[in-house]
């Protein structure tokens, strides 16, 4: 009796697991329980289903294999057209044979949206929210006497001082005459500090360096910061551009920059000095016109910096508007990236998308990728600095950007998805929902 319980447990087991790795069990583990689509942009799904199945869906929103009625049959087996006509939700219900429940699908259409694709090496200036603090220093008070104010008023690396004495304040020329003039009074100064998000008061008491003959703070401040990175996108109809795909830090401090203004401006790369292992190469560039500013930044976020843009950068690869990828949509395979390695040509190179994590909300490191472009490789070593923010297409569409370049590979690095870039960009709506699955 005893035996026999265990072959049917044995057997009943085998039959789970033949049915859990076999293809209709697959497939159907594939159809996602939610869907996005943008306006106008035609999807094909395909599920390799040797069944018939009828499909229910609202016709005013969306079309399934060109049905102007609410039902149509479908052969599972066979990719299945859908044409979202206009922003709203539908529910994709399907009944296999035309009566079995089988599967519901949300399905989510938004606005269409097309960008510009970028490329070109941009030069960037901000200026920061306040004044960052990016060290200290001793100040020589006596013969044989030093000290540190700042240090004894436990004001941080990475403090950003936003007001003194309740004055806003964001430039460094200005912070001496403050400080000379506490001093010569002998009053305490009150400094309101930003750090980690959260507001700190400081009292900060000058001291007098008698070496320089002037009064210090024993701080080292920093109110800007500039460097070139690479266009991601421009959206014309509203005005907007996305760059770098990731956060701008203090290169002292490596901490996020609160900006409270800057520049975007015309570069032209004159060498890149190349990638190898361990030691990533750059792109060395100067600032063009100086005069033509093609844009301001408004937001620097973990996926780059973002401003307004009044007309289309020059020197593109295309004019031409593409469409953009959700996230769940990009691939493992080919793909092309837009970058420049020499004056402010953007040309395109073949890359693979070798891995894509499946994430549900912004995140970083969406996708690892590999150049494959000898050519590329052969003028850069790899992926190099200044070519973070380089556009990633893939199957014509916008779905990334490169964001960094491993050290112990530099042919291979990270990308973001493109959505995450414009949502900080404020031209794509966040999900409504996070549970969104890979189609």
């Amino acid at each position: 009796m005893n035996n026999r319980k265990r072959w049917f447990g044995l057997i009943l087991t085998l039959i789970v697991c033949m049915i859990g790795v076999s293809s209709p069990f697959q497939h159907f583990a594939a159809i996602p329980s939610e869907l996005r689509l943008f306006s106008g942009q035609q999807k094909h799904l395909n599920y390799d289903m040797p069944v018939h199945a009828k499909l229910s869906f609202n016709p005013e929103v969306m079309r399934v294999n060109g049905s102007l009625s609410n039902t149509v049959d479908v052969d599972l087996n066979k990719p299945i057209s859908l044409q979202p006509l206009q922003s709203g939700q539908t529910k994709m219900t399907m009944k296999l044979f035309g009566s079995i429940p089988f599967k519901t699908v949300k399905v989510h259409v938004v606005p269409d949206l097309k960008v510009i694709p970028g490329g070109q090496t941009i030069g960037v200036k901000v200026k920061s929210a306040g004044i960052m603090v990016v060290g200290h220093h001793q100040v020589l008070t006596a013969k044989d006497s030093k000290e540190s104010p700042g240090e004894s008023a436990e004001v941080k690396l990475g403090d950003l001082i936003v007001r003194i004495d309740g004055t806003h304040i964001n430039e460094v020329a200005k912070v001496a005459s403050i400080v000379e003039q506490a001093g010569t009074a002998g009053k305490p100064l009150q400094l309101t500090i930003k750090r980690n998000g959260q507001i700190v008061e400081k009292k900060i008491t000058p001291a007098f360096d008698v070496e320089d003959q002037a009064w210090r703070l024993g701080l080292y401040i920093r109110d800007s910061a500039a460097g070139v990175g690479t266009l991601t996108f421009y959206a014309p109809e509203q005005g907007v551009y996305g760059a770098l795909g990731h956060v701008i830090t203090d290169m002292d401090t490596q901490m996020a920059i609160e900006v409270e203004d800057g520049q975007v401006l015309q570069s032209s790369v004159t060498s890149i000095n190349k990638s190898q292992h361990g030691e990533p190469g750059e792109k060395r560039a100067h600032f063009l016109k100086e005069g033509k500013i093609l844009g301001n930044v408004v937001k620097n976020t973990a996926f780059g910096i973002f401003g307004k843009m009044k007309s289309t950068p020059t020197h593109g690869y295309d004019s031409k508007m593409l469409p953009v990828a959700f996230a769940e949509e990009v691939k493992e395979g080919p793909a092309e990236i837009l970058t420049v390695i020499g004056g402010q040509k953007v040309e395109k190179f073949k890359i693979d998308i070798v891995h894509v994590t499946r994430q549900s909300s912004p995140a970083t490191k969406g996708m690892v990728i590999k150049i494959t472009d000898k050519r590329l490789i052969e003028n850069t070593g790899g992926i190099v600095q200044g070519m973070s923010g380089s556009p990633i297409i893939q199957n014509g569409k916008l779905v990334g950007a490169v964001t960094h370049v491993f050290v112990n590979d530099p042919t291979s690095g990270y990308g973001c998805f493109i959505e995450w870039m414009l949502q900080d960009a404020g031209v794509l709506m966040k999900r409504t929902s996070p549970n969104l699955k890979a189609s």
